[in-house]
């Protein structure tokens, strides 16, 4: 008799983030793997020389030099406007690809987790954006005592943009601040790229590397593990 199946980590991790910010309000996009440079870079305000547009970052299609596989779930935000005009709260779950050396803590492949969220001028602020993300740190590590902070950060789609920490207190009492993701207030020039008249809505939009979430819930030394295949590593789950 065959033994008993089990869910990957990964896509038990998809399913429980869904879960967490649907009871936020939020619902699901999807967008596709192969992606236009429009939608990868331009509409999010990535300009021609940004360095994440060279070869040694991102994988090109031979022969249709327009499209690439798409190197961040961002894209879905794009496409989850136009589809659904604003006010709008969404979540985007998807692979990603980047064209990098392989390590304990990077892959070629991995999955994200994008949110967005946009309403009316003057409804959505920083103090929001913490607030949820509290919120999801606080159910997905199923831990209260969690505290997030902000740091500055530069990313093109966002202004201002701020690197998220989260400081999670081991049941020993000890504890330490982990980097899990980088967010911000949507960029006036991505909701005008999307047909959103910046002054009259604004938002907050973030993105998380699904792997790290899961490897820091877990102890998960080597992202690789993920990927591998290695039916020992689902078992687990």
């Amino acid at each position: 008799m065959a033994g008993q199946g089990h869910i990957h980590p990964l896509s038990q991790a998809i399913s429980r983030c869904l879960a967490i910010w649907s009871e936020m309000g939020f619902r699901q996009a999807r967008g596709p793997l192969i992606e236009t440079q429009w939608y990868n870079f331009d509409a999010l305000n990535v300009p021609a020389e940004h360095p994440a547009r060279d070869m040694q970052d991102t994988f090109y299609i031979a022969g249709h030099p327009e499209y690439v596989l798409r190197t961040h779930t961002s894209p879905v935000q794009i496409r989850a406007i136009e589809q659904w005009g604003v006010p709008l709260r969404v979540v985007a779950p998807g692979r990603v690809f980047r064209n990098e050396a392989t390590d304990a803590t990077h892959e070629a492949q991995f999955f994200q987790l994008e949110g967005l969220a946009i309403d009316t001028y003057g409804t959505l602020t920083l103090a929001h954006l913490k607030g949820a993300l509290l919120t999801f740190f606080q159910k997905f590590f199923e831990c209260h005592d969690v505290k997030v902070r902000f740091r500055p950060g530069y990313f093109p789609f966002v202004e201002p943009g701020v690197e998220v920490d989260m400081y999670l207190t081991r049941s020993d009492g000890s504890g330490r601040w982990l980097e899990l993701m980088g967010a911000g207030m949507v960029h006036p020039n991505v909701l005008r790229n999307a047909g959103v008249d910046p002054e009259r809505y604004r938002g907050f939009a973030f993105g998380v590397g699904l792997e790290r979430l899961v490897a820091v819930r877990y102890g998960i030394e080597d992202v690789r593990y993920f990927h591998s295949g290695d039916v020992r590593l689902v078992a687990q789950f």
